[in-house]
C-alpha cells in the first residue's frame, strides 16, 4: 500500500509518528509505502519545506505534492521533482482536481518528467479535469503522458462524491476515463483516496469494489476493458510503484490474494470475496466461503 501523508506547520509529524506506528505494527501482513506531501500548500507555507523534508529522512520513501492548493502551482511542482531527485525516489502527486479542463498541469508534469528524466518514476492522481476535456485534447494530453512515462490513477470513489457539487442537475462525473489512456499507452490504476471521512463517507478500502465502480461509472461493457479493469488494480498497479519480485512466477514474493471467482472479469463484474490471503506465504486473512443452506 502506498499512503498519502499530509505535514505541515500547523500538525508537523504527528500524523508521519501515528501511520509509522502502524507500519511497524502491521509489517507481518502488509508493505507500507509512505508519501509524503504538502496538502496545505508548499512555496507559501512556511516550514513546509523543511518538514517534507525532516519526514523523508524519518521513514517516508515517495514525495508528493497538491500543486493546485499552492499560490505557485508550478513553483511547488519544481521543488517536488528536485527533491525527488535529492533523495532519488519516486513522485505521487495530486492533480487537476477540478473540472475546467484548461490550464492542465499535468502537461508541466510531463515536461519537468523529461527534463529531470523521471520517466517512469511520476504518477498523479484524480486529474479529474481530464474528465471533461473534448476528445481531442484528451487525446493529445493521452500521448504527452504516454511519451513522458506519467502514469495516472484515478479515485473513482472520492471524485466521485466531491466533483459537480456546483450543479444541480446533469451532475458531472468527474472521473477520468483510465481505460482510453490505456489505449495511448498511459500506465493506470484505480485506487481509493478515502474511506469513511468526511471527503468520502465509505469505503472499505477494496480495490475490487474500486475496479467494478469505476467500470459502472465509465460504461465499460468489452470484456477487454473489464479484464484490464483487474490489470489495473494488480500489475499495472505494481509496475506504477516499481515494485520488485511481483508476480506469479518462480522467485516472486509469495504474496498472493485469493478470490472467489474462475476470471478476472467475473471478478470485476461480480464483486468477487477475497477468499484468504498470503504475505511472504504465510496465510494473514481468511473468510469463510459463502454457503446455501438447502433445506432438507
Amino acid at each position: 500500500m502506498r499512503t498519502q501523508l499530509e505535514v505541515d506547520p500547523g500538525i508537523g509529524l504527528r500524523g508521519l509518528e501515528g501511520v509509522r506506528a502502524l507500519v511497524d505494527e502491521y509489517k507481518w501482513a502488509i508493505d507500507i509505502e509512505i508519501c509524503i506531501f504538502p496538502k496545505e500548500g508548499l512555496t507559501d507555507n512556511p516550514g513546509t519545506d523543511e518538514l517534507m523534508i525532516a519526514a523523508l529522512k524519518s521513514g517516508g520513501s515517495v514525495v508528493g505534492a497538491a500543486p493546485y492548493t499552492d499560490s505557485s502551482p508550478h513553483g511547488q511542482i519544481d521543488r517536488i521533482f528536485e527533491i525527488a531527485r535529492e533523495f532519488d525516489i519516486d513522485i505521487d502527486m495530486h492533480l487537476d482536481f477540478s473540472l475546467d479542463p484548461d490550464n492542465l498541469d499535468l502537461l508541466y508534469v510531463c515536461a519537468q518528467t523529461e527534463r529531470f528524466k523521471y520517466g517512469g518514476r511520476v504518477a498523479i492522481g484524480h486529474v479529474t479535469k481530464l474528465s471533461a476535456a473534448p476528445p481531442k485534447l484528451f487525446e493529445s494530453c493521452a500521448k504527452r503522458m504516454a511519451d513522458a512515462g506519467v502514469a495516472l490513477t484515478v479515485l473513482p470513489s472520492t471524485d466521485l462524491y466531491l466533483m459537480g457539487r456546483h450543479q444541480d442537475h446533469s451532475v458531472m462525473r468527474g472521473v477520468t476515463a483510465s481505460h482510453k489512456l490505456l489505449h495511448h499507452g498511459v500506465n493506470c490504476s484505480p485506487s481509493t483516496n478515502n474511506v469513511l471521512n468526511p471527503f468520502t463517507p465509505f469505503g472499505d478500502c477494496s480495490l475490487v469494489r474500486m475496479a467494478n465502480l469505476y467500470a459502472n461509472i465509465c460504461q465499460m461493457g468489452a470484456r477487454g476493458d473489464i479484464r484490464e479493469c483487474f490489470h489495473m488494480i494488480s500489475n499495472r498497479s505494481a509496475r506504477l510503484m516499481n515494485l520488485k519480485n511481483y508476480g506469479l512466477a518462480a522467485g516472486c514474493s509469495a504474496d498472493l490474494v485469493v478470490l472467489d471467482a474462475t476470471s478476472v472479469e467475473d471478478a470485476v463484474a461480480e464483486l468477487a470475496p477475497v477468499l484468504f490471503v498470503l504475505k511472504r506465504g504465510r496465510k494473514t486473512v481468511s473468510r469463510e466461503r459463502a454457503r446455501l443452506h438447502r433445506p432438507h
